[in-house]
């Protein structure tokens, strides 16, 4: 099953559109979903800090500051069927 990283902040009015797009998504497609605040790792803070919200599957990025539901849809897709 694919992974779907969202990286964010609290506070990152941008990442809210982007965390409602991944809940249709899960209305249609099985994911796991993540979300990382990147305060809690100076790494992903290093990575992220003036780029999020920032949308990983399966490791590959996806999207930065937008992510549309076909977008993400696809990139599932392409997760899962890499999998198999």
């Amino acid at each position: 099953m694919p992974t779907v990283i969202l990286y964010t902040k609290p506070g990152c009015h941008l990442c809210e559109p982007v965390a409602a797009t991944i809940a249709e998504a899960a209305k249609v497609r099985r994911f796991e979903s993540v979300t990382r605040n990147i305060l809690d790792d100076p790494a992903d803070f290093e990575r992220y800090r003036h780029a999020i919200p920032v949308v990983t599957v399966d490791g590959v990025e996806v999207a930065r500051y937008r992510l549309s539901l076909p977008q993400l849809l696809d990139a599932i897709d392409r997760a899962a069927a890499a999998s198999r």
